[in-house]
Parts: structure tokens; C-alpha cells; sequence
């Protein structure tokens, strides 16, 4: 009986999973890898790594199935999780992960230079993504950026290691390279402005629809995985947009938020809307003829390892008692807000260099006290993306939660009371590793669409309802939340400006942006980013029409 093989190389490792035709799971495996944190801000992991991590799973996956013949093959990763290969595919350097916020500089730029189709990422990239990645190697390792035969996407990096082919996911391309489905393409004009004129050669130029094949997995993998079977490799994509696959379908409406290490939100529209503090709309990243929104939490499920382990010495196997310890507190009673910018903020700020904090410590504070803070304070942050959605004209109808929020009842719990909203908790299994095997399907030629095969590996739900008690509470404690981001902005960024962090004979040099023949570079007047002054928060605090309300 023939099956599929889904495989999601996440932030902490690879995992790996075989599903019947029917949706069922038949064996799971998984592997860790390392991630290193050179300096703050910063963190790299070895591609070598991801494939060594993938082979274990896959091995893994497929021996507790039974080895069956595998007709289909989908693959997710994290993005932008960036590897820099040489003209073999070995790693130059270490792989920039997805959450590296080195680029500031970089990003900030993207956001003063006028291009047509950067109106489809709010008018800037994301600090996080290519482009701003390979600025920043371009101007502070220029001997590494001309050897670079390929600049890639960690999923179009496995593609390449199961097939022999450089083939572009069309999701990452449109999503974190500026690739225009509907226009030029690839933007070799704007990567010219930006003084990466020759990207265009280092990314795959074929880029393929999410669901589309590519082709068989190629001998050597074979014999690596242990794979029998057609093994056809299907375009894949970024794991936390893939998980509306795995939800039923996309619709309008329907947001997913996919819970772990960080928070990723993203949800499909119909028509287009263009409001500057959400990422998107990209046209046809999952679906021809659908566009794509996406927002997320740079550190999330991180915030909580973060208080419990690190800060508070817990051992994982010490951490539930930690939770239920703190879930027994009432909230906000405990005086203390934690701010989740502990790498920066993605949504709605786009602020790469806020940061961390846990205001109203006394000598009397405890444990629990924070841990619970750490809670209600990710999510605030969440609902600060809910509330920029919305409030962009981005529809949102039912929520749905994945992750690692499903080993946390105290988070889930907090989450849907913040929110003030009902969550829907998918949480029978790995959702990017389901959405891989509806990929899988399509690419293998059993459904015939996304939708089609979406429709019958829909999981079961459980619906969380928000406690009506807490809602004063946590209104109060969001509007501290917003007003201590507020207050804290002008120091986190004198405490992360390049000067702090970086000795003279290290600072990067000045980007040259060379002007296209016959045209000037168009810069706006959009202030740095990073400029040393108070933001202020995007609800109100205090007074006028929408205090006290809900979402």
C-alpha cells in the first residue's frame, strides 16, 4: 500500500511522518539539531545538520510504517532560514536562521525604496527574510557573498538534497524574496537598488506552486532514507502558512496560528487590502488566484523555555509543576508586565530591535508570579496581531491554535482570554506535517487540488472559550502591555544601536545602492526603524471610543 511522506524541519529539529491515503498516520520520527547564538541577536544553524536530523526521522517515520512504498513527498521548513552554498551545495558559512535579526540595517532600507512590488509586504522586507539576509552578507562578508553560488531557502536547500534540482518554492519566493507571480518575477531591478544586483542568480529561477511536482527523489537520497516507491517531491513551503491546508482548507476568515518557539499567524483573502503592519497580501503564495496574510511573534513558546528553564533553573520534567503552580494565581493580580520582544517585534511594530522586559519586580515577587506574567504578556503580543488585522480590514472569523500551545493549558487558557474569543485547539498531531501529506497527495496525483485533498485530512478540533471573569482583568493588563512597549522602545533601541554592539574597526561599511540605467533611486521620507524615540501604541490606552472594548 502505497503512502506518503511528510517531513517539516522545524527550529529545534527534524520531523518526519508517514501517512495513509485515508489521512491516518502510520509512524513518526524526529531528530535535533543545534542552534548557536554568536552574538545577541543573532542565531545560526548547519545545513549539514538539517540533513543528517532528516535522514534519522525519515528512517524513523518510515520503519514504524512498516516501509511501505511512498508515492509522495511534501517538505516544509522554517523561513527565512537562509543557507549560503558553494556551486556543490556546501555550506560556506553557517545557515542564517529564521529569527537572525542581524539585517536591521538592511530591512530598514527595503523600507525607503520605492518599487512596485514591495507594496505586497507592507512597502519593506521583514528583517527575517532573504533579501535583507544576503544585504547584510553582501556588505559584511563580501568574499562569502561572491563565492556563493546559491542563496537559498532552507525548504528549496532539502528539495535540492532529495531531488538534484534546484527548484524555488513559489510560497517563500513571493513571501520572504520579493517574487512577483503576476508581474516581472523575480525583481532583479529592485535587488539592483538594494546593491544585491546579482541575487537573482543565486536563487533557484525555477519556482514552483505549492502542490506542484518537481520530481522523484533521486537515488543517492534513496539510499540514505531507506525509500522505496515513485517518492514524488511536491513543492512545499513555509511550515506555519502550510498548517491552513491541514485545518480543512483556507478560507476567508479563517486564521491560523501556529504556537511554538514563535508565534506565526496567517490566513487567506479574496480581494486585497494593503495596511502597513501586517506582512502581505501575497499574491498566490498558496493558492493561484488567493492572496495570503501573514503576522507573527518572533519569540513566543521561546519567552516561556526562557522564564522557566533559563531563568528559573526548571528542568523540563520540573516545568508542569511550575505551570500549575502559576495557573493556581489570579491574573494580573501580580503587578508584573513581561514584554515577548525578546528578539524583536515582526507584527504589528516591525521593530527588529525592541527587546525583553519584566517590569514591576519586587523582593517579593515568585517564581510562579513570573512565569504567569510570561504567559499573559505572549499573549498580549498575540492579540496585538489579532487587533492589527482586524483592524487592517483583514477579516478574522475563527481562530485556530497548533503547536506546542497544546502542552500548555495555562498558555492556551490565557490565550483565549486575552483574545476574548473562542480558539479552536488542533492538537491530535503535527498540523505542518499533515498539510506536508495533503502536498504530498496533490504532487503524487491522488487529489487533484489542494482544496480537494485539504477537505479530507481535516483534524479534529476542540474549542477553548474565553472565561468571561478574567476580561477586566487582562483589559487592564493589555493596556499596561502597550503602554510599557511605548515606554520602553527609545531605551531598547539605545541598548541595541550598532555602536553598542559593534567595535569601529567592525562596522559594517555603507550600502551602495546603484541607480538602474536612466533612473534614480527612489527613497522615502520613512523614518529608520530603529530611530531613538518613543512609538506610540497602536490602540489607546486610556479613554477615547475603544477603551475597555474586546477585541
Amino acid at each position: 500500500m502505497s503512502a506518503f511522506l511528510a517531513l517539516d524541519l522545524g527550529t529545534e529539529g527534524a520531523r518526519a511522518a508517514v501517512y495513509h491515503p485515508d489521512g491516518t498516520c502510520a509512524g513518526a520520527g524526529e531528530d535535533s539539531y543545534p542552534t548557536s547564538f554568536p552574538r545577541p541577536g543573532w542565531a545560526e544553524q548547519n545545513p549539514d545538520d538539517w540533513w543528517r536530523a532528516s535522514v534519522n526521522a525519515v528512517r524513523a517515520a518510515l520503519e514504524e510504517a512498516g516501509n511501505p512504498q511512498v508515492a509522495g513527498v511534501g517538505v516544509a521548513t522554517t523561513a527565512s532560514t537562509v543557507a549560503v552554498l558553494d556551486r556543490h551545495g556546501r555550506p560556506l558559512r553557517p545557515a542564517l536562521l529564521w529569527m537572525d535579526a542581524r539585517a536591521s540595517a538592511e530591512s530598514a532600507l527595503t523600507a525607503r525604496v520605492e518599487h512596485p512590488v514591495l507594496r505586497y509586504s507592507g512597502r519593506g522586507d521583514a528583517v527575517e527574510w532573504l533579501v535583507p539576509k544576503a544585504m547584510w552578507l553582501a556588505r559584511n562578508e563580501p568574499g562569502v557573498y561572491r563565492e556563493a553560488a546559491r542563496i537559498v531557502e532552507a525548504v528549496d536547500y532539502v528539495v535540492w538534497r532529495l531531488t538534484g534540482r534546484w527548484a524555488g518554492s513559489r510560497m517563500n519566493a513571493v513571501c520572504k524574496s520579493n517574487y512577483d507571480p503576476r508581474g516581472a518575477g523575480h525583481p532583479h531591478d529592485l535587488y539592483e537598488l538594494l546593491g544585491v544586483g546579482d541575487l537573482g542568480a543565486k536563487v533557484p529561477a525555477e519556482i514552483v506552486p505549492v502542490g506542484d511536482p518537481i520530481a522523484q527523489v533521486c537515488a543517492a537520497a534513496r539510499a540514505e532514507l531507506g525509500l522505496t516507491g515513485p517518492a514524488v517531491v511536491a513543492s512545499g513551503g513555509i511550515d506555519a502558512h502550510l498548517s491552513l491546508l491541514a485545518l480543512g482548507g483556507a478560507r476567508e476568515g479563517r486564521v491560523s496560528i501556529v504556537c511554538g518557539t514563535s508565534n506565526a499567524f496567517v490566513t487567506e483573502i479574496a480581494e486585497p487590502v494593503f495596511p502597513a503592519t501586517v506582512w502581505g497580501p501575497y499574491p498566490d503564495a498558496l493558492r493561484t488566484g488567493h492572496w495570503l496574510v501573514e503576522g507573527g511573534q518572533v519569540s513566543a513558546g521561546s519567552v516561556l523555555a526562557w522564564a522557566g528553564e533559563r531563568l528559573m533553573g526548571r528542568t523540563r520534567a520540573e516545568i508542569g509543576g511550575l505551570i500549575k503552580a502559576a495557573a493556581a494565581l489570579p491574573p494580573v493580580e501580580h503587578g508584573l508586565i513581561v514584554l515577548d520582544y525578546f528578539m524583536g517585534n515582526r507584527t504589528p511594530l516591525r521593530d527588529p530591535r525592541l527587546r525583553g522586559a519584566v517590569l514591576g519586580l519586587t523582593l517579593a515577587s515568585t517564581p510562579e508570579q513570573v512565569y504567569r506574567a510570561a504567559v499573559e504578556g505572549v499573549a498580549y503580543g498575540t492579540r496585538q496581531v489579532i487587533d492589527s488585522f482586524t483592524e487592517g480590514g483583514v477579516a478574522v472569523e475563527e481562530i485556530f491554535v497548533s503547536g506546542g500551545i497544546r502542552h500548555n493549558e495555562l498558555w492556551l487558557q490565557t490565550t483565549a482570554d486575552v483574545l476574548g474569543r473562542p480558539i479552536s485547539l488542533a492538537g491530535e498531531d503535527n498540523l505542518t506535517l499533515r498539510a506536508c501529506s495533503v502536498i504530498a497527495s496533490v504532487g503524487a496525483g491522488r487529489h487533484a487540488t489542494l482544496d480537494e485533498a485539504a477537505a479530507e485530512y481535516a483534524p479534529r478540533l476542540r474549542v477553548v472559550e474565553p472565561q468571561a471573569a478574567h476580561a477586566g482583568a487582562y483589559r487592564h493588563g493589555y493596556a499596561d502591555y502597550l503602554a510599557a512597549t511605548a515606554a520602553t522602545t527609545p531605551v531598547a533601541h539605545r541598548l541595541t544601536a550598532p555602536d553598542r554592539l559593534e567595535g569601529a574597526h567592525e562596522r559594517p561599511r555603507r550600502l551602495r545602492r546603484p541607480a538602474l540605467p536612466g533612473r534614480r533611486p527612489l527613497l522615502r521620507g520613512r523614518p529608520d526603524p530603529g530611530a531613538d524615540r518613543p512609538r506610540p501604541p497602536p490602540h489607546p490606552v486610556e479613554g477615547g471610543p475603544d477603551a475597555g472594548r474586546g477585541p
